[in-house]
């Protein structure tokens, strides 16, 4: 405890922490001692002012000064936002929102006619219907999870992102050369899609989805009230096309998933093997299971038509009790949540999460098992404690793994390679440092981990809660990201920074690997739509300005060029239906215009070389200014028009 002469403040970190130190303070008895580290022991006599030094020590070249760039991209999830967030690392700048399940003001996301339909084509027909009686065109929201890059060959290919709406079932594609969403589906009869991984080899290929709930197959009402007659289901989206390939009806409620080198297997953590629907019958068992999913086995049912058809997709059966060679039932200790693959193409890695341990799994021996040669329970080879709460597991490459503790609020270092050891009776402790975060950390990844080309230098923990680690800004507290540099024997905490909830996931990506471009090519087909509006219109997009007028539609074709736009003033009557289409010609890197019309719910950007068009009724008589809002030139403000709205 402080005092006036002892300053310094003591707390249970400082004393209790396994960050492989050990305090003093006058006062206190000494408690120098020996520390058990990995395979060897420390001893350390180290006081609060060393401590408080090792702990905001900052890894090399964890600072970027003002104008010198990242060497990562970071794609984190925005959680309740919707959205996906761009950072640079290991500066951990924020560098852009890309909308995609929300609705964003800035952008016109989810406003554009090209942006409502990318959020409204992919829905099933009975989620149109259901909409459409409620008013509304897409869904208003979403809940971002779990976003992977595409891979060729286990290397990260640099041409989509893919992430997860759990809230409303969908998935969603970003086109990494403009960081925009091209396409959303949402997977039928599944709800609530959490975990999502994609398959790396030869290439993405299938986005693999797990719903989280289970639900009667049809979900129409007659079984509402049946239990026994409710499934969980995996799927498997084509990536390139983005429609549904098959489903798998399995047994329990699916949690996280991820897939092999080899493109043979996808493995999902699933909880409630009980199958239950309340609390105390989903956590009445003392195990749970995982699944392995045989993707040539399934691939070859559908193919083969040996399959049922629901809304479309074909679907077979791999529950427990059908005992197919679709699935496999690994079972476990009760409630695992993540599952990640080393990135040497050897294991994967099931976290416990109510049990201290996790699971290591070799993949070579899933071919036996499929093959009938060995048991459920031989693939595994390893089974570490490495603490209370293990979620997720991360890699540097080097045969480290990493594993974000809930309870205890840490990362653990351990070597896969010592775990197996140990797993197989000989003396080894895995263990190779245990570093307190801040606090309660979920996910966690390092540097390219999610691929095989795993470097070992970074390493984020996305931490649930801050509490008292910044400015007081009300009931709603930010939460904590943390930057931990692994590039060295051991981890150095060397930055951390409020976050808006909730960054569920993230993934961090060499600069080499990401290649966006700065102008738009006005002909992409993202504006396909446009262009053939236009034609039939007799105009050239982009290059004519003019209005049609037909039976009470208004087409407003303009031209946008720092500092004006090539029509300033045009007359609609009371009532119209007014489509605005905005062609932005200049070719200047960062020069992207806007689009207002003021009191008419109208807002949206339009980058270098695009075009982009809202509708909206002009039922307000009188005069209505409409201006750039995206800051382009010296003379912005002067940008404007009007529309006149005839009574």
């Amino acid at each position: 405890m402080a005092t006036d002469d002892n300053k310094q403040a003591l707390s249970r970190r400082d004393l209790l922490g396994t960050s492989i130190k050990v305090a003093t303070v006058g006062g206190l008895a000494s408690m120098a001692g020996p520390v058990a580290v990995g395979s060897g022991v420390l001893t350390a006599s180290v006081g609060l002012p060393q401590v408080a030094a090792a702990a905001t020590q900052k890894g090399k070249g964890a600072d970027v000064p003002p104008g010198q760039l990242d060497e990562y991209y970071g794609f984190w999830s925005g959680g309740h936002s919707g959205e996906v967030r761009v950072l640079g690392l290991p500066s951990m700048r924020e560098l852009m929102r890309i909308p995609v399940f929300n609705r964003e003001s800035a952008t016109g996301w989810g406003l554009t006619n090209e942006s409502r339909k990318i959020l409204s084509e992919g829905l099933t027909p009975e989620t149109r219907e259901f909409l459409k009686k409620q008013g509304m065109v897409t869904y208003d929201h979403g809940d971002t999870h779990h976003p992977r890059m595409s891979y060729t060959d286990g290397s990260y290919d640099g041409r989509y992102l893919f992430i997860n709406d759990k809230s409303n079932t969908r998935i969603a594609r970003i086109r990494i050369d403009i960081m925009k969403t091209d396409k959303v589906l949402e997977i039928p009869n599944a709800q609530a899609i959490h975990g999502l991984r994609l398959q790396r080899y030869p290439k993405t290929g299938y986005v693999f989805c797990n719903s989280e709930m289970r639900t009667p197959l049809p979900n129409d009402g007659r079984d509402m009230n049946d239990p026994k007659k409710y499934v969980g289901i995996f799927s498997a989206v084509d990536g390139d096309s983005m429609t549904m390939a098959w489903q798998v009806k399995v047994s329990g409620n699916l949690d996280n998933v991820d897939a092999d080198y080899k493109g043979k297997y996808a493995v999902s953590t699933c909880y409630n093997s009980e199958e239950g629907t309340t609390l105390a019958e989903m956590t009445a068992a003392p195990a749970d299971h995982v699944v392995i999913f045989n993707i040539k086995a399934i691939e070859e049912a559908v193919k083969a038509g040996k399959v049922e058809m629901h809304q479309g997709v074909p679907v077979v059966d791999g529950r427990k009790e059908a005992q197919s060679m679709f699935t496999r039932y690994i079972p476990i200790a009760s409630n695992p949540h993540g599952v990640n693959a080393t990135p040497d193409g050897k294991y994967v890695v099931i976290n416990g999460k109510l049990s201290p341990t996790v699971y290591v799994i070799e993949w070579d021996k899933v071919d036996e098992l499929f093959a009938g040669k060995i048991g459920e329970k031989d693939v595994i080879v390893a089974n570490p404690e490495v603490g209370l709460g293990p979620l997720h597991t991360t890699f540097d490459g080097r045969g480290n793994a990493y594993t974000s503790v809930f309870l205890d609020s840490q990362i653990v270092k351990w070597s896969i390679g010592d775990a197996i050891k140990q797993h197989k009776g000989e003396k080894a402790n895995p263990i190779r440092q245990k570093l307190d975060v801040h606090y309660q950390v979920g996910h966690t990844n390092a540097s390219m981990a999610e691929s095989k080309d795993a470097d070992g230098k970074w390493l984020v923990a996305l931490c649930k809660f801050s509490k008292d680690r910044f400015l007081n800004v009300g009931p709603l507290k930010p939460e904590n990201d943390q930057l931990i540099d692994i590039s060295g024997d051991e981890m150095k905490l060397v930055h951390d920074g409020p976050t808006f909830p909730e960054p569920h996931d993230a993934i961090i990506v060499h600069k080499s690997k990401v290649n966006p471009v700065e102008i738009y090519n006005p002909n992409d087909p993202l504006f396909a739509d446009l262009h053939a509006l236009a034609k039939s219109d007799g105009l050239q997009l982009g290059v004519d300005s003019k209005v049609i007028r037909e039976n009470g539609k208004v087409r407003v074709y303009m031209l946008s060029h720092a500092p004006t736009f090539s029509m300033t003033e045009f007359s609609v009557k009371k009532g119209d239906e007014v489509t605005v289409i905005i062609s932005n010609t200049d070719e200047i890197v960062d020069l992207a215009h806007g689009f207002t019309m003021v009191g008419h719910n109208v807002c949206f950007e339009v980058g270098p070389k695009a075009h982009a068009s809202a509708t909206f009724k002009a039922d307000r008589a009188g005069v209505w200014y409409y201006y750039c809002q995206w800051f382009c030139h010296a003379l912005h403000m002067e940008m404007q028009g009007r529309m006149f709205v005839e009574a």
